[in-house]
């Protein structure tokens, strides 16, 4: 191939890989797989390496092909980087419209823009004649630093400015202007650097196993990442970019105008952003925002809502360092300081002894919180917590809060190292750390520990699930003397109950009433209450088919004694033959059903009348037969856990995570990254309305 021929494939090839990128990062698809767009790339590369005058600075091979700089240097904006005030309630809110209400002639609410506030690093970008000249971060506002190099390594950020499409009708009367300025001037996009939550789960895994530092959260690596002065670092840390403002003027009135416009350029921009016309509108895009947040591929700490007419935006002028017209309306926080007054294990319904850090009361996500639990004594050794250390806590959801940093140099030298005890804090026998385990284990099978965590256990959502027997009510039982174990509750009588404190004759009686409906439970659901080492509710379910269909249970429901003679004459190899089981379950599940202890329980449940019912497995077709499905994303017509059995019932598998063996995703309101995966690796993909015919 001469230089003429070469200089023309090396210009197809990276128009197409620019619109792959832009297909990719902006649209989320790909019209080629990730295989044949690396086989174009080392084509590129190759022809580049053959003809290196043929090389351009916009050229996709070049996003990371600068040495490490010995120190950044200092770059003055244009247009100054303002940062946003915060408010955390709705009044701090009504407060922020009212100020700048009082500066507009009309005194009503003008039309506002929502949009996600995601948590990474403020950048400003700047175009020459179509190409990436500079990158800058925020600094003070005034100055910041040039780390160009290190944002061309970011996929997401267009190298050089092309428009994709059409413009839509409302910004279309810009397009003389925007070609204009992407052949001949200067254009300056502004957005934030991020890191998705799967790679920031990823690089903490890499760090833990190197034994090296756990990055706090995704906007510190982000920002860390990005003042790196090797571009191969950051490289490595595939970090992604959102644009949320053009600078540069091109005419636009709104700034609602501009999201069209930087997609039309090769921007990700905010896929949530919306107009809002009153102060209700706000609070529901905030509070929808603070529901699916969790299933967002990456961390948003709140919504950022600002005036949409630009002449307006700039009349309500600045002060301070913070716009009039915008504000960050934030989240609870969700990570938090406070101090570790003491360390106490707990023990759990198997025995393990959790260690727990009491805290000084503080509030996280909306929520005062006062305990916190440490995993095991491997993690309390890795953090290096101490009694009386000032810690970072963190909490997402409904999750138990958990210690996430110490902050060492608070230290004054009177903080104490805690060990896990030798005896149980609880019954006083002897605590064991089996061979090849990080749990500590009280030995005792009749731990009130052990029996009381059970019982929780027992009647909890996924196992018994008895309404209105929650912990509080469980320990006046105990504590009184009512119940040894958890087959005494179906022995309970209204007049057990009705003289105890938190009890009156109506509240006995429903009570009563809501054990005796759960006296006929699900065969899997029967053997997770049960509280067997290792065995979860994946594992009872598997557990629970396999006998179902290897001892043809034709008939709908079994006394529990019927069932536990079929289980306890398994061989424990049958057990470990059990797809998905591994050899500790299965020695668990032999070794709990031959206890005598046990066997004694499970007589007295058989006594009180509970019914196993086994549900019949509908083989329709090979659409559900060995298939695994993975669900993503908000059903509207089930719940997930009632679409999850429904695929059981047909004979199919559930799956938590994507792979190739994944034979359908399907994917409800607002999907997560499990979606995005499944398109890369070619999984089948339904959403609601084609699965719910599926299963019908």
């Amino acid at each position: 191939m001469n230089k003429q021929e070469a200089k023309k494939r090396i210009e197809k090839l990276r128009q197409v890989i620019n619109h792959q990128r832009y297909l990719y990062h902006v649209l989320d698809r790909l019209d080629l797989s990730e295989a044949a767009l690396d086989s174009l790339k080392h084509e590129l590369k190759k022809l580049e390496d053959a003809f290196p005058d043929l090389i351009t600075p916009d050229s996709p091979t070049q996003r990371v092909g600068s040495l490490a700089l010995d120190k950044f240097q200092k770059v003055r904006h244009a247009v100054p980087m303002l940062s946003l005030e915060d408010v955390f309630s709705e009044e701090e809110f009504s407060d922020w419209t009212t100020r700048f209400q009082k500066l507009i002639p009309e005194a009503k609410l003008p039309e506002l823009v929502g949009e996600l506030k995601f948590d990474g690093l403020a950048i400003s970008l700047t175009y020459q004649k179509g190409l990436l000249v500079q990158a800058a971060t925020r600094g003070d506002g005034e100055v910041g630093e040039d780390v160009t190099q290190n944002i061309k390594t970011i996929e997401s950020v267009p190298l050089r400015l092309e428009l994709h499409g059409k413009l839509p009708k409302h910004v279309s009367l810009y397009e003389k202007e925007i070609s204009r300025a992407i052949t001949s001037g200067m254009v300056e996009v502004r957005g934030e650097v991020i890191i998705t939550k799967k790679n920031f789960e990823k690089i903490n895994v890499v760090q833990r196993k190197k034994n090296e530092k756990i990055y706090a959260n995704p906007r510190n690596l982000a920002a860390g990442s990005i003042r790196q002065l090797d571009p191969a670092v950051t490289a490595s840390r595939h970090l992604d970019f959102f644009a949320y403002d053009l600078v540069t003027d091109f005419g636009q009135q709104a700034h609602s105008e501009e999201h069209a416009l930087l997609t039309a350029f090769g921007f990700k921009s905010d896929p949530k952003a919306v107009c809002l016309r009153s102060l209700d509108d706000v609070s529901v895009f905030r509070n929808r925002v603070a529901k699916e947040r969790d299933a967002l591929d990456y961390h948003v700490d709140g919504i950022v809502v600002q005036v949409d007419d630009n002449v307006l935006m700039q009349k309500l002028g600045v002060v301070g360092k913070a716009p009039r017209g915008a504000i960050a309306f934030k989240f609870p926080p969700e990570e938090t300081t406070t101090r570790v007054l003491d360390i106490q294990a707990q023990v759990g319904r198997t025995g393990v002894l959790t260690p727990v850090a009491h805290l000084e009361p503080v509030s996280i996500g909306g929520v005062v919180v006062s305990r916190a639990t440490l995993h095991n004594a491997d993690e309390i050794e890795r953090l290096g917590v101490k009694i009386g250390d000032t810690v970072v806590v963190g909490r997402a959801g409904d999750v138990i809060p958990d210690i996430r940093a110490v902050l060492k140099d608070l230290r004054t030298g009177k903080e104490k190292s805690f060990h896990m005890p030798t005896k149980c804090p609880v019954c006083e026998n002897s605590v064991e750390r089996a061979e090849g385990e990080v749990a500590y284990r009280c030995v005792n099978k009749k731990c009130p520990a052990r029996k009381r965590e059970g019982l929780y256990h027992f009647v909890s959502k996924k196992a018994f699930d008895i309404d209105g027997l929650g912990p509080k009510i469980i320990d006046v039982l105990l504590d009184q003397g009512l119940i040894q174990d958890a087959a005494d509750l179906f022995e309970l009588k209204e007049g057990d109950l009705a003289l105890l404190e938190r009890f009156g004759e109506k509240s006995a009686s429903n009570l009563v009433k809501a054990i005796k409906e759960k006296k006929q439970v699900l065969f899997s659901r029967f053997l997770y209450a049960l509280g067997i080492l290792h065995v979860g509710e994946e594992n009872a379910l598997l557990v629970t088919s396999y006998i179902t269909a290897t001892y043809n249970l034709k008939a709908q429901k079994y006394t529990i004694l019927e069932l536990t003679t079929i289980i306890q004459n398994m061989p424990v190899d049958s057990l470990k033959e059990i797809s998905g089981v591994g050899e500790k379950v299965a020695e668990s599940i032999f070794s709990w059903f031959h206890d005598k202890h046990h066997i004694m329980f499970l007589k007295k449940l058989d006594q009180a009348g509970i019914v196993v019912v086994v549900p019949k497995v509908r083989m329709i077709s090979s659409t559900f037969r060995d298939k695994t499905f993975v669900f993503t994303g908000e059903l509207q017509t089930l719940t997930r856990d009632e679409a999850k059995q429904k695929v059981r019932e047909l004979g199919g598998n559930i799956s938590e995570s994507v792979s190739k063996k994944t034979g359908y995703v399907i994917a409800g309101e607002n999907p997560g990254s499990k979606l995005k995966k499944a398109q890369h690796l070619g999984v089948d993909i339904l959403n609601e309305k084609e699965f719910l015919k599926l299963i019908t």
